[in-house]
């Protein structure tokens, strides 16, 4: 008896075979390329073009090559695209958990190397199963705020995610054939086990079968529907939201007209009262023009209100809210800048973290629904929405609608190197 025979009768599931395994590997045949476009659209909606203050993958190199400037219309953009790649991450995590589990005897194979070509498949394995895993950790780690992992979570998912899709390619162009061959061949009807076939998957001596494999199937899919109630309500925002019994709780600052979702409230923030207090001043630069502005000078301009949700790369989501403020174009031609606004950066009083400073493109300025708000549902923002003045615009993720905002420089030539 070889190695491989002597490893082999340790997994003894009657279920596992080609069949199964191939009905899982379809379901993510399907799911993970809409979990990889829509996580690069996420990256895409930060404009990291906008360098260096956006960028925060700036040795990306030919990996950006589809960067575009994210768009303000529809104003839901971020909000859906983001939300259907945070829920059907959540969603496939069964699914993806049966099919290494339908597969564990092939990763434990000896010898693990045979010739140069199998070893090539097994290294392109390794690159499947650790970054399908790295992907998918990272980011339920990253929707429940739960930042354990070394560096920045931007960089690791981004990087990683084109490491696993390299894999993903791979793996797909070497087993596609033999999985429609098996799906077409093969039923769940029939014997409880499949016969012994060249795969190595199915047990040499398979334990007596407590289940059928159409029970692990409705098993795992009744897994992944349970995580769908439990999770979509974070994305759809509103009354749903009590119904995510998986998202970050105790993160809603009371009721009334400032009682909806945050990341960070104030003391997070480390704001200090001094920081948002009468002495707060709103600085608005153009080239060499500069107005200094207080709250009440800002709230006697011209405002105009805009209904837009915040959504948040975690996956989380408002309903439209109310905002109320003035717009940033108008606050671009305070220093000369109305006819064509270009781009701003926007600085936080915000001293610690990530995001406390984001550059605006010229299309966000431009559009008349990005506002700096300084209300919102009828009532003055509270500090932990970002009193006393915020930004507020449409499709852009959550981080880039900075609180507390105290500089807007207009114009590249304005930004800090």
């Amino acid at each position: 008896m070889n190695a491989l025979d002597r490893l082999l009768p340790r997994w003894r599931s009657p279920l596992r075979g080609p069949w199964l395994t191939s009905v899982f590997a379809v379901a993510l045949l399907v799911g993970i390329p809409v979990l990889f476009v829509t996580g690069l659209l996420s990256y895409a909606a930060y404009n990291p073009g906008l360098t260096p203050v956006n960028d925060k993958t700036p040795d990306k190199g030919l990996l950006g090559f589809y960067l575009f400037s994210w768009p303000t219309r529809p104003y839901w953009l971020y909000r859906v695209t983001q939300g259907v790649h945070v829920t059907l991450g959540i969603v496939l995590v069964p699914v993806l958990l049966a099919k290494l589990w339908s597969v564990v005897p092939k990763l434990f194979e000896m010898p693990p190397v045979r010739s140069l070509a199998h070893g090539l498949e097994r290294l392109s394995l390794l690159l499947l199963v650790g970054g399908v895993l790295f992907e998918f950790v990272t980011g339920v780690l990253n929707i429940q705020l739960q930042y354990v992992f070394p560096g920045s979570f931007y960089p690791l998912h981004f990087y990683g995610a084109w490491v696993f899709i390299g894999a993903f390619v791979t793996h797909v162009a070497l087993r596609l054939p033999r999985t429609v061959r098996t799906l077409r061949r093969r039923g769940p009807r029939g014997s409880p086990t499949e016969p012994l076939d060249a795969t190595g998957l199915v047990s040499r001596d398979p334990a007596p079968p407590t289940a059928s494999r159409r029970g692990a199937l409705a098993m795992v899919g009744l897994g992944s529907l349970t995580l769908f109630v439990v999770t979509a309500g974070q994305s759809i925002g509103g009354s749903l939201r009590g119904t995510a019994l998986l998202a970050p709780h105790g993160r809603e600052p009371g009721s009334g007209p400032n009682g909806f979702q945050i990341n960070k409230g104030m003391r997070s923030a480390r704001i200090q009262e001094r920081d948002i207090g009468p002495d707060w001043r709103l600085t608005v630069r153009g080239g060499a023009r500069r107005s200094v502005l207080t709250r009440q000078e800002v709230a006697r301009l011209p405002r105009h209100t805009a209904a837009l949700p915040i959504a948040c790369v975690e996956g989380w989501s408002t309903s439209d809210q109310e905002w109320e403020g003035v717009r940033l174009a108008d606050l671009a031609a305070l220093v000369g800048l109305g006819d064509a606004p270009p781009a701003v950066f926007v600085e936080s009083v915000q001293r610690h973290g990530s995001f406390r400073t984001v550059a605006l493109s010229a299309d966000q300025v431009r559009d008349p629904r990005s506002l700096l708000a300084l209300r919102v549902n009828g009532a003055e923002l509270s500090p932990d929405h970002g009193y006393p003045a915020r930004v507020i615009v449409p499709g852009a993720p959550g981080v880039m609608n900075t609180k507390w905002v105290r500089q807007l420089n207009f114009g590249e030539s304005t930004w800090p190197t």
